[in-house]
Formats: C-alpha cells, sequence, structure tokens
C-alpha cells in the first residue's frame, strides 16, 4: 500500500478547466498539446471544493473570477460591490463567470488565457 500512495504521490497534477465551445481554450489547449486530465466545466459543473480549491492557490475567488463575462454587464453587477462569497456562488452558479482558462500544474495555478500567463505555464510544464 505505501508503494502505491508513494508513486500516487509522486505524480504530478495536471488539469484543466475550460469550455469546449471557447475557442480560445480550445486554441491554448492545442498549442500546449495538453494531454492531461481535462473538465468541460458546462458539461461537468465545478464543484465548490474544487473552486476552493482554486481560491486556496490563486489567493481569492475574485481572481478566479471574469468581469468580461456578458452576464456581468447584463446583471448589472459593474455597479456592485462584490465580497469573496458573491464571486465564489456567482462562479459556482454560471459557468461563464469563470475566468478561462484554468490550469493546474503541481501545486500552482494559471488563470486566463493572457500570453505572460500562458508563457508562465508553458514554462513551468518544460520543467
Amino acid at each position: 500500500m505505501k508503494i502505491l500512495t508513494l508513486l500516487f504521490s509522486s505524480r504530478k497534477m495536471k488539469k484543466a478547466y475550460h469550455l469546449q465551445n471557447c475557442t480560445t481554450c480550445q486554441r491554448i489547449l492545442k498549442d500546449l498539446e495538453w494531454d492531461n486530465e481535462t473538465q468541460e466545466i458546462r458539461s461537468e459543473k465545478i464543484t465548490p471544493s474544487q473552486l476552493e480549491k482554486m481560491a486556496n492557490l490563486a489567493g481569492s475567488y475574485e481572481a478566479l473570477f471574469s468581469r468580461r463575462a456578458i452576464k456581468y454587464k447584463t446583471m448589472g453587477l459593474k455597479n456592485k460591490s462584490l465580497s469573496e462569497s458573491d464571486y465564489k456562488q456567482l462562479i459556482l452558479e454560471e459557468d461563464t463567470f469563470l475566468k478561462r482558462p484554468v490550469f493546474i500544474v503541481e501545486d500552482e495555478i494559471f488563470i486566463g488565457n493572457s500570453k505572460s500567463v500562458i508563457e508562465t505555464l508553458k514554462q513551468k510544464l518544460r520543467d
């Protein structure tokens, strides 16, 4: 049993959270030649425990929240002061509020599609 536990814990955890119909997510996954675990967040909703893990790695729920989502404006959220629990609840209720894609590699998180984030992720994957 110890050997199996040791083998499992030595594997580097790599997972991507994305939307299947998001061309940016698909382009990035293809560019990275990502052959690790993925979770399509519309068909397999993010669980509260998964989101909590992401927030712990990111430092906040706000860091995971996308203000570019159309619903952000249509719901009038731009004019509201949101708390961490608001960000958490909104992401759990509506997948479009998660800044995408999200990659977890070992115990690091890479959020969004900016060039700097993707370049840092590429470097991490080369290590």
